[in-house]
């Protein structure tokens, strides 16, 4: 599979359309602030121009989100940093749909399941980690208040920021920020059989052909014994 990189909000693309207009305009303005204003005026009006410019421009790249799709990985790409995972650590991507009463009500989230925690967990930055606890709360209020009408469960206090030591499948121990990231992931999984979300607000295009897409790449990832057995034979 081709490389692909997409995201919610590309500027460049954006304006490119109009970069003949919008440099008339900008030539038209400068001729018309320098012929009624004085110098010193003049300059000061686009002085502040530009600096509204540059601070607008600073806030639409901290909304931006972006995606890098591979062979071997899915990553995501956030203003404070990302996160990655390989396919072959990926066991299913689908929409996030809470089940009430045999009936699934769809949410504006998109769930990836892991077979493994601790890639994940070794490769998210510390940042992007607090903003994962804090901006998937409601999700896992719904969860939980879901969940607790026909199971036995802790209080929500006790779950939404949950400190104690974690330990993977595969035997990694975390404690501190990644432990609650982890124990986080844990009762995500319990609640909606998905570990890492993905706000559909945060896409370029509708959530299923998002899906369709991960999905394909997921479908055509070799299976990492059989990269490692590629790796081996290129460097003999």
């Amino acid at each position: 599979m081709p490389s692909l990189q997409i995201s919610n909000f590309d500027l460049g693309a954006l304006l490119s359309p109009f970069k003949p207009a919008l440099f008339m305009a900008v030539l038209i303005f400068l001729a018309a602030i320098y012929t009624f204003y004085s110098v010193e005026i003049a300059t000061l009006i686009l002085f502040v121009v530009l600096v509204v410019s540059v601070v607008s421009y600073i806030i639409a790249q901290r909304a931006k989100v972006s995606y890098t799709l591979t062979a071997t990985h899915f990553q995501q790409h956030l203003y404070r940093g990302g996160w990655v995972v390989k396919w072959t650590n990926i066991e299913r991507i689908g929409l996030c749909q809470l089940d009430r009463d045999g009936f699934q009500q769809p949410l504006p989230w998109i769930g990836i399941k892991l077979k493994d925690y601790t890639p994940y967990l070794n490769s998210i930055c510390p940042r992007v980690a607090t903003d994962i606890l804090l901006s998937q709360r409601s999700l896992l209020y719904v969860g939980h208040q879901n969940y607790k009408k026909h199971h036995r469960s802790k209080e929500f206090e006790d779950v939404v920021l949950d400190s104690n030591t974690y330990k993977t499948t595969s035997g990694a121990s975390y404690s501190g920020l990644r432990a609650m990231l982890a124990n986080r992931m844990s009762y995500q999984r319990t609640f909606h059989d998905y570990d890492i979300f993905i706000s559909t607000s945060d896409l370029d295009r509708d959530e299923g052909s998002f899906v369709g897409l991960t999905r394909r790449y997921l479908a055509a990832a070799e299976p990492e014994s059989k990269l490692e057995s590629l790796s081996t034979s290129v460097h003999k």
